[in-house]
């Protein structure tokens, strides 16, 4: 198993090297091979993906004795790619400006501080998004919670009204046991009365 990890990290290195070159020739380039280069390292960054994948799973069907060093070069495998996507995107960027700049005839001064600019707003905007969704899933929680308690608070409700049914029951036979006493026996009585 760690043979197949090991293979799986020859090929991690490999691709992570071509992207990595790939990368830096972006912003360098124009026109049609731009775009096929950024599409070549989009579709390389999805094989990369699905690698760390595998990798994943070959970590876990490795013995917990010599999992742990497993772990920790898978995470800093998890933590290369991070940046490779962020390398990646800030190339697109760049391309993007470069675009613009030759629709719009811009001379490309204020570029690197609007590249800044939308990168920190990116960032923002994805921190808010993982935010939103802890919320909601938090939301939901909270909503299951309060039906098991609501659910909870009924059963109980219904067992203290019988509870309160059977000791006023109890308590009128306890206040007024003459009056117990002659219902039952004219019950018995009409029991054993034959009727004509």
């Amino acid at each position: 198993m760690s043979s197949d990890f090991e293979a799986y990290e020859q090929e991690f290195g490999t691709l992570t090297a071509e992207i990595t070159s790939k990368i830096g020739r972006i912003p360098k380039l124009g026109g049609e091979e731009k775009t096929q280069l950024v599409l070549n390292v989009d579709k390389q960054l999805e094989e990369v993906r699905e690698l760390l994948e595998q990798m994943d799973l070959e970590v876990r069907e490795i013995p917990v004795q010599s999992r742990g060093m497993y772990n920790s070069r898978l995470k800093s495998y998890k933590q290369e790619m991070e940046k490779l996507e962020k390398d990646f995107k800030r190339s697109r960027i760049a391309y993007s400006d470069e675009v613009r700049n030759e629709l719009l005839g811009d001379d490309g001064s204020s570029s690197e501080s609007q590249r800044a600019h939308l990168l920190d707003n990116t960032e923002r905007l994805e921190r808010s998004s993982r935010r939103l969704e802890a919320g909601y899933q938090i939301a939901v929680e909270t909503e299951q919670i309060g039906q098991e308690i609501l659910s909870n608070l009924h059963t109980d409700r219904e067992k203290i009204q019988r509870s309160r049914d059977r000791v006023s029951l109890d308590s009128y036979t306890h206040a007024f046991p003459s009056r117990a006493r002659v219902l039952s026996s004219a019950g018995s009585y009409h029991q054993f009365m034959p009727y004509p």
